[in-house]
């Protein structure tokens, strides 16, 4: 799946073979049409296996403290992580309008983030450590707070801000949770 990723990620997908993949990936591209099928399959496997949903849940499972500060800048510091850790299968998936169906599936990510994170607005209201509000709504909000810094930086190199991401993360979680603190 690496091997594919890279090579899509700097051809695009349809500038890219099975039989180039198979190659790069060391294996015979009968082996790849036995494992994937087709090379969109392939692609699929590798949205899906690299995606991040699995490994927040475990996150929202097993590190949250309830603290409002510690817990929101430990969600987009991992968020972030794992987005760019799979920014080429962004650039992949959203270069290449015939991957709809793709982008479409792939939705299932951010809609058990956006459960996660209500979930939790939800359980910090009931412990009357927020203010009370939609926990969908905020949750949406910071969900598409970290979505569009992460966006800002997929498609170029050049920043727009000199503000590290680091200091975003640290600024945006600090003006949330004093919206929100009682």
């Amino acid at each position: 799946m690496l091997a594919a990723i890279d090579l899509m990620a700097e051809k695009g997908y349809k500038g890219v073979s099975t039989k180039e993949i198979a190659a790069a990936a060391g294996v015979s591209e009968m082996t790849l049409f036995r494992n994937f099928g087709n090379k969109l399959n392939l692609l699929e496997n590798a949205v899906q296996h690299f995606h991040y949903s699995v490994e927040m849940a475990s996150l929202f499972e097993e590190k949250i403290v309830w603290d409002l500060r510690a817990d929101l800048l430990m969600i987009s510091q991992t968020y972030q992580e794992m987005m760019s850790r799979n920014r080429k299968l962004f650039l992949i998936v959203l270069g290449d309008n015939d991957l709809a169906g793709i982008r479409e599936r792939a939705q299932q990510h951010p809609r058990k983030l956006l459960a996660l994170l209500t979930d939790y607005f939800t359980e910090m209201q009931r412990q009357n450590k927020l203010i009370a509000a939609d926990a969908e709504t905020q949750a949406i909000t910071f969900m598409w707070m970290n979505y569009g810094a992460f966006m800002s930086q997929l498609f170029t190199e050049s920043p727009i801000s000199t503000v590290t991401m680091q200091n975003f993360m640290h600024s945006s979680v600090e003006l949330f949770a004093r919206g929100l603190t009682p």
